[in-house]
């Protein structure tokens, strides 16, 4: 049974308590921080060992769940230097997603350089995830490589994926980029759905030749097709809600949480 998430960018001013409770009004069962962006439930990388902890205690104590941590890590970084640092950010977040009773983290591939032909690229990538994988493994995290920004297109992950072979680098399925880059979602399914383990979700509409977000079911991404195919194959991860509002902006994380749960149900029920 596919599960609800949120992320933290839906609620970016809810503290901790505040979050689990506005979780539970809407029948979500996972919560996905998104670290380095100051939201006030507090999950960073600095939490203390105390306080990750608690956080532990108080999610479990309502029956939720840290479903994955939400990171800025970008792997095809263009310049070893760059792409070293990137490899100790994962390595602090495996840490922190393992104190957290996490199983996994969000990475993104990032920019690609435009100096290299893709196979090379790939290649690179690769190296860079194995310097952190033999820690993951060790720690019970999986690392997932997001389909966004330079690796919308679906087989560029995957041959991430399939190069790297190790069992603790999956994908995450943003639903949205490959849509954006014109596959359809039964051929991003064909190339990435037995390595998927998350998804994002997130729908809109293109106003003036731009994506604008918004409510689940109104949009033009499909979600339906994902869901219904990742539900037939036996997937059981969690569909993460990922409308992203600043900290201090105006916004209704309310309206958001209650629609996208009532619109994800609703799918879900008419399979």
């Amino acid at each position: 049974m596919i599960k609800l998430a949120t992320m933290s960018s839906v609620c970016p001013d809810w503290n901790l308590e505040e979050t689990i409770a506005g979780m539970k009004r809407h029948g979500y069962q996972g919560l996905e921080p998104r670290v380095e962006w100051s939201h006030a439930s507090g999950i960073e990388a600095d939490l203390s060992a105390e306080g990750r902890a608690e956080v532990r205690k108080k999610m479990a104590d309502e029956g939720l769940e840290i479903c994955c941590v939400a990171t800025s890590v970008r792997m095809a970084a263009p310049e070893p230097d760059e792409q070293a640092k990137h490899v100790e950010d994962l390595k602090k977040y495996i840490e922190l997603a393992a104190d957290l009773g996490c199983p996994q983290i969000r990475t993104f591939g990032g920019q690609r350089a435009r100096d290299r032909e893709l196979p090379a690229i790939v290649d690179y990538v690769v190296e860079g995830y194995m310097k952190a994988l033999p820690m993951a493994a060790e720690a019970g995290v999986t690392v997932l490589m997001e389909t966004h920004d330079d690796w919308s297109c679906s087989a560029p992950v995957r041959a991430v994926v399939e190069q790297a072979g190790h069992p603790n680098l999956k994908i995450l399925w943003d639903i949205m980029h490959p849509q954006r880059m014109m596959e359809k979602p039964e051929e991003t399914f064909q190339v990435v759905g037995e390595y998927t383990h998350h998804l994002h979700a997130h729908d809109g509409s293109f106003v003036d030749g731009k994506m604008q977000i918004g409510p689940l079911g109104e949009g033009a991404i499909d979600h339906a097709v994902p869901l219904q195919l990742l539900n037939e194959a036996g997937f059981g991860g969690y569909f993460s809600v990922e409308v992203i509002h600043a900290p201090g902006s105006d916004h209704d994380a309310e309206g958001v949480l209650k629609q996208y749960g009532e619109q994800f149900r609703e799918i879900m029920d008419n399979m």
